[in-house]
């Protein structure tokens, strides 16, 4: 059971407050008071594990009474009730647990104590990172966190911006990312004013979603920031670089690392999100992906491991179809190999990925192999 006290300047307000919280359960009511001042000073004498708090009251606001609580619990769960929606934006500021817009029902006070309760729970008895469950966040291939508790069941977002906002401050890996950067980021060239309420619904929205969802991921606020407090969850995109740097490093490549490294890489990173402050590091991995990849195609052509070097190459062309460097390595691999139909249809491919993507033609050295390989194509059309 949990202590509450409940703070509103209207009887009838507290009244109702009170019935609801009884049809919920499990909640003791540590004290009413109409006057805010009057809540401060008894808080100093009562020990409660939340507070109820209208917002708009004379004398003083919600607002500026709930600064004052913090100064005397900074930890302490505060909710705002209030008929106003024009103060979620404050309330959020100053860290609230939840935002209560009148009139509420019991089914909506029962999600606010059951989060109130296991937030309690989980302070007094921590479990033990390797007893709890762990969800998956994946960067390759797009951006997703997987579920802990569910097998195959991906976290669901209330919008596409509160989904990028997760992304975007998992991306700086627990750093505090200033709120200006975030609005830059995410809501470019939208007045100032309208992008801080957009910035902090979501940050609710998240938050929400994340304590609803069973994900140990935290939203904290600090210094006119945010970051995600991570709680030792990594993303899939950390082991993945680890790997590839580890492999450039290596004089004697370990042949077990090359399909490690290809089952880890699922795609681009934030692969088909559109999120465009992604794009500088999506370039940065492909690039470190494909130094690692050619380094692989040279080590088994020196192994002469023929069919590793054309797929490794194959690789290559898959992250860069327009490469025509890899394009006619890959082509003069197959001629040596004899397999004339796949370096013909490689031939057709790089072709039409460098007129298309680049919008120019071959380099000069491309359309002489090109050439050749079509003649040979064109005289012995039957592979053996």
């Amino acid at each position: 059971m949990i202590r509450v006290m409940l703070i509103d300047d209207e009887v009838d307000a507290l009244n109702l407050l009170q019935i609801l919280l009884k049809q919920v359960g499990n909640v003791e009511i540590a004290g009413t008071y109409l006057n805010p001042i009057q809540a401060i000073d008894a808080l100093n004498q009562t020990m409660v594990d939340a507070v109820f708090l209208d917002i708009q009251m004379p004398g003083m606001k919600g607002t500026e009474a709930a600064r004052r609580i913090r100064s005397i619990s900074p930890e302490l769960p505060i909710i705002f009730t209030t008929a106003y929606a024009e103060y979620a934006l404050e309330a959020f500021e100053i860290d609230s647990t939840d935002y209560l817009l009148k009139p509420f029902t019991a089914g909506r006070l029962e999600n606010t104590i059951a989060r109130i309760t296991k937030n309690l729970y989980n302070e007094a008895d921590p479990v033990q990172p390797n007893q709890a469950p762990v969800p998956s966040v994946h960067s390759l291939g797009g951006f997703r966190i997987d579920s802990p508790s569910e097998t195959d069941k991906e976290v669901v977002w209330k919008t596409k911006k509160e989904r990028e906002l997760c992304a975007f401050l998992i991306h700086h890996e627990g750093k505090r990312v200033n709120a200006g950067v975030i609005i830059e980021a995410l809501w470019p060239g939208y007045d100032l004013d309208k992008a801080k309420s957009y910035l902090y619904t979501c940050l609710s929205y998240l938050r929400r979603s994340l304590t609803a969802q069973e994900i140990p991921i935290h939203i904290r606020k600090g210094n006119q920031g945010f970051f995600a407090e991570l709680n030792g969850i990594t993303t899939d995109v950390a082991p993945f670089e680890k790997l590839l740097n580890q492999i450039l490093d290596e004089e004697n490549l370990q042949e077990k690392h090359y399909n490690q490294m290809n089952e880890m890489y699922t795609g681009d990173y934030m692969d088909g999100c559109n999120f465009d402050w992604a794009i500088a590091r999506q370039l940065e991995i492909k690039s470190l992906y494909v130094r690692v990849l050619r380094k692989w195609n040279r080590y088994y052509r020196s192994q002469e491991k023929l069919s590793l070097a054309v797929d490794s190459l194959q690789r290559l062309l898959k992250l860069h179809p327009d490469s025509e460097i890899d394009g006619r390595a890959l082509i003069r691999l197959h001629l040596e190999l004899g397999t004339r139909s796949e370096a013909y249809r490689v031939c057709l491919q790089l072709e039409q990925a460098v007129r298309i993507q680049l919008g120019t033609e071959l380099e000069e050295e491309t359309m002489l192999l090109v050439q050749q390989t079509k003649e040979r194509q064109s005289a012995q059309p039957n592979e053996t």
